[in-house]
């Protein structure tokens, strides 16, 4: 099938070939498309350069759970999601039952690109057919959602590492795919984006298919992992096929994010272990404990009736060569307001809030996003 210059122009852009974009980019008319199992049979890819990077994989992407991919570099794992996206064809073998809308985000996103943000989102909506009104609109939602601070008219080129990571995951979720492709999407992400996005991707429905070194991905319901170690699918009986968590070190804490009915604080000071408290409204609440007591702090919230939304180690962000890092962290009490010492409150206007309102409507004078 002919693929239209526009959709080439954007496939070349993510490093992929047009003939075989149809997939990657897809048409956004086929919303609720039947869940089924993305097949990637006897795959074998050789490189250009005549290195081989896969050598007969087979592995199922079942939309009831997420399929994480791990494994050392230079194991294959990118060039075996570019083929389940639809980015690569294959040496030799097939991807079966790839749904006509599939969302990728590359291992390298396109960072070095002079659009604006909100231009590119643009760009994609008429790529893929969609009003962009109504693509940015959803796109507002999840970049409010993943905390993305970004300066709309600045070049992607100039965006921070996290907020270009927010970016390609939004042109990755904003298109409701059948299936998700995602290559380290928890890199670069603050401790609130990286929960958010565990978040997103627990309540998909969907194929969904991801490499990650942190960690994080084993979080997601019924995750099943597989090892790719030297462009082969590592057996179950192998020691190495599925790793086990590391010890935590001393001093680890860990952040639980609960849900629970009603009002949290009779909870939190009557029935619940001590522990310090990082957030709480209706419904949800969330704390921080220490590692070791991490276990026997969730066996009690789940018999007091708390449903668990997430459990993450506490990253530590250490001041270069000794200087203070700037940051009150989260839960912690320091000077705000007007008065000496104060630090600045950032404006909490919600990101879609203010761009929704901000941007033209269809019809109306104004520049181009």
């Amino acid at each position: 099938m002919p693929v239209p210059p526009r959709r080439a122009a954007l496939c070349y852009r993510l490093g992929a070939r047009p003939s075989c974009c149809a997939n990657l980019i897809g048409e956004l008319g086929a919303v609720g498309q039947v869940e089924v199992v993305v097949r990637l049979v006897g795959i074998h890819h050789t490189h250009a350069s005549g290195t081989v990077a896969l050598r007969g994989v087979d592995l199922d992407v079942d939309p009831a759970v997420a399929t994480v991919l791990r494994g050392g570099n230079g194991a294959g794992k990118s060039t075996l999601l570019r083929i389940a996206a639809g980015a690569v064809v294959p040496t030799a073998g097939a991807v079966e039952d790839r749904p006509a809308v599939v969302g990728y985000l590359p291992d390298r996103f396109p960072a070095t690109m002079k659009i604006p943000p909100r231009r590119w989102l643009d760009h994609l909506a008429r790529v893929r057919g969609l009003e962009p009104d109504d693509l940015l609109d959803r796109a507002d939602e999840l970049l409010t959602e993943l905390g993305y601070d970004g300066d709309d008219d600045e070049p992607m080129a100039e965006l921070s590492k996290g907020n270009t990571q927010k970016i390609g995951l939004v042109q990755a979720l904003v298109c409701d795919p059948g299936a998700l492709v995602l290559d380290e999407p928890w890199s670069g992400l603050d401790d609130d984006a990286a929960d958010a996005l565990t978040r997103l991707l627990a309540g998909r429905t969907g194929a969904t298919l991801v490499t990650d070194h942190t960690g994080t991905a084993l979080e997601l319901p019924g995750a099943r992992v597989h090892r790719l170690r030297e462009g082969r699918i590592a057996t179950d009986a192998d020691p190495e096929s599925v790793p086990l968590p590391a010890a935590p070190p001393p001093g680890a804490m860990m952040r639980i994010d609960l849900a629970c009915a009603g009002d949290p604080r009779p909870l939190i000071e009557q029935v619940l272990p001590p522990a310090r408290v990082e957030g709480a409204a209706p419904g949800r609440f969330t704390v921080r404990v220490p590692a070791p007591e991490a276990d026997a702090w969730l066996a009690a919230a789940l018999s007091a009736g708390c449903a668990v939304r997430s459990v993450r180690p506490v990253r530590t962000e250490r001041p270069r060569d000794g200087a203070p890092s700037g940051r009150t962290p989260r839960g912690a009490s320091g000077p705000v307001g007007d008065g000496p010492g104060a630090a600045p409150q950032p404006d909490r206007t919600p990101y879609a809030e203010a761009h929704r309102a901000a941007r033209p409507r269809r019809g109306a004078r104004g520049p181009a996003w």
